[in-house]
């Protein structure tokens, strides 16, 4: 912002001035010394009558009691208790009964304390009646001081009527008008757009052998560049004052900055800058801004750098700040190699980086994904000593908690405390928001402790971030205490909070309680969005309520919510989990014809429901339009990994990449993603790669839980990890071949093995059988373990359990496979060989889609006008 001595300006773009054309053509030079002003003045003075248009509304007071009482000891005791009774004053109370208990106890001085408390508070009409009052009394009658305050206050609420009345009477109660007055009127004028006025004004105190002040062509070149005068009259200005022996300070000099980078003038900025460094003016972070953004309208932000290097080579090695605008400018840009430059330009000038400067650099850094230069620079901040405050952290939880190193993050934290630096609420939130997408519950709660230490309410972003880490590990009931915490607190939870909380139970297949949410926004009057239908249709699919899922796709279109690609993808996978071949094709057609490249879980889906319905033609044409997918490197690595071209140790850190790459997507993100792929591989027969893939997940931190084993219970929990078929039955294999090289090992077996299929309320009841990951695991064990070892226990339907008796016997009679790779698995794994079609195949299946009947293309023509009718 402009700064100025005593006055604000905001003004708007009046018509041009008739300001005199006769200036000094580069009144910069060094070599000015004179002026000479050629004014058309007349000797009787008049304002025109659009002066006494108001540019802006005066604001409304209601007097009676106070709202807003003086700050004690901030005046004298009789000075602020003539505010207190003005302030209670009521519409008709008097004021001279109220100031008859002052009389001449007040002096002026103290009565101009009084305006300027109202001028502080907007308060002009207590201002116009006490001035009113002052004017009929002898012992209080005010001077120019008083004068000058009156007419600031009424020129900033636009009461430009009133300013030019008592400007005018002035001279009637024998207050003669100074330099001071003239300024405030000027000011008035001028803030209100009204910038001819302002001139006028100027021309008339010369008239009357007032001499204008530094302050007063100020505030005219300020009202004047805001209101467009053209830059040769800005020079008038310049030069007159000159002329006058009025040397310009740092404001002068800002304000026709100000007006260059507002016209883009970038050769007039420099000359500005130029001659306020020759007459000794410093300059500030203001005069750097404009500066700065003068030469990156033009895209020359390099001069700037040039102008700092004189500055250097002079002598005058600019403050840190007037590098922090140039790497800030260069950092919008995303310019790394530019703000670099300047980073070690200023460091070779002897400026040493503040904490602000490494923030810009960190940030430009982790918005480019270059994480590994984030940490050296923050390396390089501490080794500088260059002390890190609550923005630096905030920045770097960010950064890392987007690139998904969420652990990183709660390590940031630890350091943070460490270094006695005080987190605030952003802190809190970027923290939790960060463990809520990786799944750190553990982290999350521990936070969320450490701020009730510090008697710190948390945001409702905060406790969203809780229940979703909650959420990712199937916490229900740890999920719901956060929930209801949050509105104990009197914490409104916002629609992002009920929207975790329904895909915390959709992810398990908890429909039943995902609807029950959906419900409660309702009554809470919460709009339901996209993302909330989302996770309607998702519980219903992991729950097998296929139908249910369909018409809640059918209600979101109703309730006027686009579908997004988290939707079609939703939508798909209910159509593939059902094995509807026919309608999981028109789905993945459509998606397509809507100009959307199916993501690889698009393709992992129907690569799984392809396999299932045996229908492996098809399947390899469409992997093999994966690999010839020359517009996502993603598909095209993913798909040679299920060929098997990564099998090679060297060649698998392609795949590890990938993987790498997805992980600042989140835990929600990675489970589906992990088990799409894991349902096309395993369907596909590529078993071997399937259990590679479960580790890598395994080691990205998603599915933490998967496993667990004490003395007494050994179990695999599949729902806790929201498992589908083909990723349930990976585990499985995996679990059952760790459980026998235990046993081989000599471990004690416990008393129980447990398969957790279904958490929460409806594991007790018998619908969940029916869940697609339960039958799935269920009639793995069928195939692959003898009868009746594995079973429902009647005390909980979500569990499929082996007593140890029969654990004992069932891996006792484990016959040794004869092949060294598979003798320590009682469930072996391998990849069956793949017959992939060749690029002409596929091109022969789209031929075929081409050559489909006239009605199924209207069909699907229906139903693309449709989805691009409710996306528009």
């Amino acid at each position: 912002m402009l700064k100025t001595l005593s006055f604000s300006f905001s003004l708007s773009s009046p018509a041009p001035s008739s300001f005199p054309s006769n200036k000094p053509q580069n009144p910069f030079s060094p070599e000015f010394n004179s002026f000479p002003p050629h004014f058309s003045l007349s000797s009787k003075w008049h304002f025109p009558s659009s002066t006494f248009k108001p540019r802006a509304k005066a604001k409304e007071l209601v007097l009676g009691n106070p709202t807003i009482t003086v700050e004690k000891g901030k005046y004298s005791y009789e000075v602020e208790t003539l505010i207190d009774k003005l302030s209670s004053l009521p519409p008709r109370g008097s004021i001279a009964r109220c100031l008859d208990t002052f009389r001449n106890k007040l002096s002026l001085n103290d009565f101009a304390l009084v305006f300027k408390e109202f001028a502080h508070r907007g308060d002009w009409q207590r201002s116009l009646r006490l001035f009113k009052y002052m004017q009929r009394q002898i012992w209080c009658k005010p001077n120019e001081h008083i004068y000058t305050i009156v007419i600031g206050v009424l020129g900033r609420e636009g009461l430009l009527e009133k300013c030019q009345e008592i400007f005018e009477e002035m001279p009637a109660h024998n207050v003669a008008r100074s330099v001071f007055s003239y300024t405030a009127i000027i000011n008035a004028y001028g803030r209100n757009g009204q910038y001819e006025t302002a001139l006028e004004l100027l021309n008339r105190m010369k008239i009357e052998r007032i001499p204008p002040s530094i302050l007063t062509y100020n505030t005219v070149i300020n009202a004047c560049a805001r209101g467009g005068s053209d830059w040769e009259e800005l020079l008038g200005l310049f030069a007159e004052m000159r002329h006058e022996g009025i040397q310009p300070d740092i404001v002068t000099y800002n304000t026709l900055l100000s007006a260059c980078a507002i016209r883009g003038l970038g050769d007039e900025a420099e000359m500005v800058f130029r001659t306020m460094n020759e007459s000794g003016v410093l300059p500030d972070i203001t005069t750097h801004s404009y500066v700065v953004e003068t030469f990156g309208k033009l895209g020359k932000l390099e001069k700037v750098s040039e102008l700092l290097n004189k500055l250097e080579s002079g002598g005058n090695v600019p403050d840190i700040s007037s590098y922090n605008v140039l790497l800030e400018a260069y950092a919008k840009q995303g310019s790394i190699k530019e703000a670099m430059g300047v980073f070690r330009q200023m460091q070779a000038a002897g400026c040493m980086p503040n904490a602000a400067t490494y923030s810009i650099l960190l940030n430009l850094y982790g918005s480019q994904r270059r994480y590994d230069d984030v940490r050296d620079l923050f390396l390089e901040m501490k080794v500088s000593n260059t002390e890190p405050d609550a923005s630096t952290y905030n920045i770097l939880i960010q950064v890392f908690g987007e690139g998904g190193y969420f652990k990183e993050v709660v390590t940031l934290f630890h350091d943070m405390v460490d270094e006695n630096v005080e987190p605030n609420m952003e802190t809190y939130e970027g923290l939790i928001f960060a463990c809520g997408r990786g799944g750190l519950h553990e982290d999350a709660k521990k936070i969320l402790l450490h701020m009730n230490e510090k008697g710190i309410v948390p945001s409702p972003k905060a406790y969203t971030g809780v229940i979703e880490a909650y959420g990712c590990a199937a916490l229900y009931e740890e999920a719901l205490v956060a929930f209801n915490t949050m509105n104990e607190v009197g914490r409104r939870p916002s629609i992002e909070t009920y929207n975790s909380l329904i895909h915390t139970f959709a992810r398990g297949g908890l429909y039943r309680e995902s609807e029950a949410i959906l419900n409660r926004m309702g009554e809470s009057a919460i709009p339901r969005n996209r993302d909330s239908f989302n996770g309607l249709i998702e519980g219903f699919r992991q729950g097998g309520q296929f139908e249910e899922a369909v018409k809640a796709y059918v209600e979101m279109e109703m309730a006027r919510c686009d579908p997004d690609e988290q939707t079609l993808e939703a939508v798909l996978s209910v159509y593939c989990f059902a094995g509807l071949v026919e309608e999981s094709e028109a789905h993945f057609h459509e998606i397509k014809a809507l100009g959307i490249l199916p993501s690889v879980m698009c393709y992992s889906m129907m690569l799984a429901v392809y396999a299932k319905n045996e229908r492996l033609n098809n399947a390899y044409e469409l992997l093999d339009e994966m690999l010839n997918n020359r517009s996502s490197n993603i598909h095209q690595v993913i798909g040679q990994m299920m060929k098997g071209d990564f099998d090679d140790d060297s060649n698998w850190q392609m795949v590890e990449y990938v993987f790498d790459q997805l992980n600042s997507e989140g835990c929600g993100f990675g489970m589906r993603f992990y088990n799409t792929i894991l349902e096309a591989l395993w369907w596909l027969g590529q078993k071997a790669r399937a259990a590679r893939v479960l580790n890598e997940a395994t080691k990205r931190g998603l599915f933490p839980e998967l496993s667990r084993k004490n003395n007494l219970v050994w179990s695999l929990d599949v729902h806790s990890c929201r498992m589908w078929p083909g990723g349930a039955c990976t585990a499985l294999s995996l679990w059952f071949n760790d459980v026998y090289q235990m046993f081989k090992d000599g471990a004690d077996l416990p008393h129980l093995a447990s398969i957790i299929v279904v958490r929460g309320q409806m594991e007790q009841s018998s619908v969940t059988k029916d869940f697609p990951v339960v039958k799935a695991a269920y009639s793995f064990l069928k195939d692959n373990v003898p009868a009746s070892s594995f079973s429902f226990p009647g005390w909980n339907k979500g569990r499929i359990v082996c007593q140890r008796t029969q654990l004992k016997r069932l891996l006792s009679g484990v016959e040794q496979t004869s092949t060294e790779s598979e003798k320590n698995q009682i469930m072996p794994l391998s990849n069956s060989p793949m017959d992939l079609r060749s690029t002409r195949t596929s091109r022969h299946r789209y031929s075929k889609v081409d050559q489909r009947s006239t009605a199924e293309k209207e069909t699907i023509i229906r139903r693309e006008k449709k989805l691009v009718a409710s996306t528009a």
